[in-house]
C-alpha cells in the first residue's frame, strides 16, 4: 500500500545512506512545476556531510537518488561526495 506524506512532514527528517551512514537532515524540498526535483540536506553535527564538507552548509540530493521515505529518508550511496581521510588531513 502506498502511503502519502505532505512535503512539510519531511522537513527536519533524518537522512541515511543505503549503507547505513547518517547523512544529515532535510532542510527543504526543491519543487519544479508540480514535481519534487530534489531535497536540500543540511550538514548537522556528527553527520557524514559535516565530516566531508567541513564549512559547507549542505548538499542537494536529486529525487532520483531517494530510495525510500518513511520515518527516515534513505538515499543511494551515489549521492555521497567522494572522500578519503588522506585528502582531509592534507588540508
Amino acid at each position: 500500500m502506498l502511503k502519502m506524506k505532505h512535503v512539510s512532514e519531511i522537513y527536519d527528517m533524518k537522512v541515511f545512506t543505503d549503507a547505513g551512514d547518517y547523512f544529515g537532515d532535510v532542510e527543504e524540498a526543491i519543487v519544479t512545476m508540480s514535481r519534487i526535483f530534489g531535497w536540500k540536506v543540511k550538514a548537522t553535527k556528527n553527520s557524514f556531510l559535516n565530516k566531508v564538507l567541513g564549512n559547507a552548509k549542505g548538499v542537494i540530493v536529486p529525487q532520483q537518488l531517494v530510495k525510500a521515505i518513511g520515518d527516515i529518508m534513505i538515499i543511494s550511496q551515489a549521492a555521497v561526495p567522494s572522500y578519503s581521510s588522506s585528502e582531509k588531513e592534507e588540508e
